[in-house]
């Protein structure tokens, strides 16, 4: 019958509750430290560390490795493996490595079997969707071109020159409207730059420092959280949203003010995610009494010192302006973010019915919705977080490169019936909405491809 955390109420009813082997959620335990009230990347993995059962070392399916020495030779960077020690790395270890290199390094890392059960419940079945895919997406990539990644690279350096350019201009002009353009610019830059935090450690992954947020803390939160979990309770991109954006169809989570304020004050929030990021660092470190910076931290005081520099005598403009520049960036980020793929009420959820050991890419798939209408376009797609669904099945491939892999992902779909589902932005903002109201699970129903019975019309999502 359907499994729920104790002490969670599954929202499911008595019809659906009578089903076999089925889930509300993709852990079998809830997760520790999830509702403190300041949630940070740093209790995150702490609560991962109790409840995944990896004893200190590193956890791969039901084995066990020491990757401390391997750690500072990682192609990835050292810091991939050293935030992830004592946690379980199945769904990263899988998504990160197509080729099959460091499975076959793994051994030589072995300590030991695990003594308790893995906590996830995805699975990875050697001729499920997921391993299907990737051995044929593996195969795919000794014939892709890979010229277009050179595109992305000089996308985000021409995002970068036009900050520079407005944020001057801004200033010199006295011109808040050329700061919204500005803002605009570094939210784009931002957005871009993700591409490059997901893989192995580059200048450019620094560009995403530029107004206030940590790519640090974001390959944690997003990468490691987010992108493996998705609209789960180990999805920090949901948890960090609570109490005000409560995504979850749990009807014991939101009362009616935060289903429905979310429409009047969600915008606000939005205003507020550079800024509050930074200042839950500072907080944290005072708390804790651990410094929670790094040098990197200083990257968002470069725009406002480059406005200095170039227009030294108006001071009050320029923190006038660069506050603006922050601000209007940030609410930008959540208009596009908050909105780009997950929180639909078509796409899955937790509270909501699923198999139990479902698939990990199956799973992925039914937590998309994807905007339609960027497909086509390196800079549309960079700058909105597009090619969603390929993308949170293998994140660490640049953005550019993934239109060649289409052909291929799309007839691993059809062999398994798991459907693409597509959205207009207009229609994502609405629905993002509508599932901040959502209380009522839903059971999970696989999108069938090829049409199959149904015109386009109908498959828009």
């Amino acid at each position: 019958m359907a499994e729920s955390f104790e002490g969670k109420s599954s929202h499911i009813s008595a019809n659906q509750a009578a089903m076999p082997s089925y889930a509300t959620d993709i852990t079998h335990r809830y997760p520790t430290f999830r509702d403190e009230p300041f949630k940070t990347v740093h209790n995150w993995l702490d609560g991962k560390r109790y409840d995944d059962g990896a004893e200190g070392l590193w956890r791969i399916n039901d084995d066990l490795y020491d990757l401390e020495d391997f750690a500072h030779t990682h192609p990835g960077g050292a810091e991939w493996i050293q935030l992830t020690k004592g946690t379980d790395i199945t769904e990263a270890f899988e998504t990160h490595h197509i080729s099959r290199r460091a499975e076959l390094m793994l051994p030589k890392f072995y300590v030991r079997r695990a003594t308790q059960p893995r906590n996830c419940r995805l699975t990875f079945h050697e001729h499920g969707f997921y391993r299907t895919l990737k051995q044929r997406i593996r195969e795919q990539l000794g014939r892709v071109n890979p010229a277009p990644k050179k595109r992305s690279r000089q996308i985000v350096d021409g995002l970068i020159v036009c900050v520079m350019l407005t944020a001057y201009l801004a200033v010199r002009l006295e011109s808040f409207a050329i700061g919204i353009v500005c803002a605009i610019c570094v939210n784009a830059t931002v957005i871009a730059a993700h591409n490059f935090l997901h893989q192995r450690d580059n200048w450019r992954m620094y560009a995403f420092n530029i107004a206030f947020l940590s790519y640090r803390e974001w390959r944690v939160s997003h990468a490691i959280s987010h992108h493996l979990f998705p609209n789960s309770v180990l999805d920090m991109e949901i948890s960090s949203f609570e109490p005000f954006l409560c995504y979850l169809p749990w009807a014991d989570l939101k009362n009616s003010f935060q289903r429905y304020g979310s429409w009047f004050y969600g915008p606000f929030i939005y205003g507020s995610i550079f800024l509050s990021e930074y200042l839950k660092r500072l907080m944290d470190s005072f708390s804790q009494g651990k410094n929670r910076f790094h040098l990197d931290d200083l990257i968002p005081f470069l725009l406002p010192a480059f406005m200095y520099a170039t227009n030294p005598e108006r001071i009050g403009v320029i923190f006038q302006l660069w506050l603006f520049v922050v601000l209007m960036a940030s609410f930008f980020f959540g208009l596009i973010g908050l909105s780009a793929g997950h929180h639909h009420p078509k796409a899955l959820h937790s509270g909501d019915l699923f198999p139990n050991d479902m698939d990990f890419g199956l799973y992925q798939m039914a937590t998309i919705v994807e905007r339609r209408g960027v497909e086509g376009s390196l800079l549309k797609v960079l700058t909105t977080f597009g090619d969603h669904y390929l993308h949170h099945l293998f994140p660490t491939l640049d953005h550019a490169i993934l239109p060649q892999l289409n052909d291929v992902f799309l007839a691993t779909c059809e062999e398994f019936g798991a459907g693409k589902r597509l959205s207009s932005w207009f229609s994502q903002y609405i629905a993002q909405n509508l599932q901040l109201a959502r209380v009522q699970p839903k059971q999970y129903q696989p999108e069938m491809m090829a049409n199959r019975g149904k015109t386009k019309h109908d498959q828009r999502a």
